[in-house]
């Protein structure tokens, strides 16, 4: 298929690369991956098919060959050579057909998946683009071309849409305290968990950043560099906390006051800039 509009930030993804932090490679992959394995289920794709992840604006491709494609993850009006098409349900692209997925009505990311999975060379066993370590493809461009794998169906899956269910008001966070709650002064999970936040229009992939009263810290020294994990609420100088996501640095030098379990994360990944965030103390 062939890019005809980009968008603001699409993206292939996959289920990441995991198992090299130790070489200093994040595991990168759909920030929100329910909705990446729900394209795929109902295109009868095997989990790890790559998709395209759109962020805000959408994007366009035009089929090469007959395709069966879907949108999941943020609902967006959907098209096909301008026509309306149904959201969640696989539709039939007859080649030299535009399927194009519009702005997000909800939510932040959208995902194309394409019955056969989009098949660009892997880098570590994955074809996930990291926007941080620069593994992987780079973000589409119009004008790019990407290869389809061979549908394990033919034609239309016979398969029900998706549900679709209207976004919270407030995203809610579990937060697991540690490993360096003790870098903060007693009250400071209380204050965390009583604080109100909103999420910034400065994050991405690699974390999302919320704006709010700032965390004090009881110690003003320097923290050697340490191992970071997907989720790690981690607190930069200025004190406002930092949600690490999938494109997370796998070390980093500021205290993880606590880490959100990764069930978590896809409501995390589809926060629109200024959505209420709140954290709960969980263990």
């Amino acid at each position: 298929m062939e890019v005809v509009r980009a968008g603001a930030l699409t993206t292939v993804q996959d289920l990441g690369r995991p198992g090299h932090a130790h070489l200093g490679v994040p595991r990168s992959g759909a920030l929100d991956e329910p909705a990446h394995r729900l394209a795929n289920r109902l295109l009868h794709n095997p989990a790890h098919a790559a998709t395209l992840e759109a962020t805000l604006s959408g994007c366009a491709v035009r089929a090469l060959r007959p395709t069966v494609a879907v949108v999941t993850g943020a609902p967006c009006p959907v098209t096909l050579d301008g026509r309306p098409a149904p959201w969640g349900t696989p539709v039939r692209v007859p080649a030299g057909a535009v399927f194009a997925a519009g702005p997000a009505t909800h939510g932040v990311r959208s995902y194309l998946g394409f019955a056969g999975g989009v098949v660009v060379e892997p880098v570590l066993g994955s074809r996930a683009t990291d926007l941080l370590s620069g593994l992987g493809p780079e973000p589409l461009r119009d004008g790019d071309r990407l290869p389809l794998g061979a549908p394990a169906v033919p034609g239309p899956p016979p398969v029900p849409g998706a549900p679709w269910q209207a976004p919270p008001a407030a995203l809610v966070l579990p937060v697991v305290p540690g490993p360096r709650d003790d870098w903060f002064p007693a009250g400071a999970l209380h204050a965390l968990a009583a604080a109100r936040y909103r999420v910034s229009a400065t994050g991405n992939r690699i974390g999302l950043r919320l704006d709010g009263p700032a965390l004090e810290r009881a110690r003003t020294d320097e923290l050697p560099s340490e191992g970071m994990v997907l989720g790690a609420v981690q607190v930069p100088p200025a004190g406002r906390p930092v949600v690490f996501l999938a494109d997370h640095p796998t070390t980093g030098g500021y205290p993880v006051i606590g880490v959100v379990p990764e069930p978590a994360l896809a409501g995390a990944a589809q926060a629109a800039p200024g959505t209420p965030v709140r954290f709960t103390v969980t263990g």
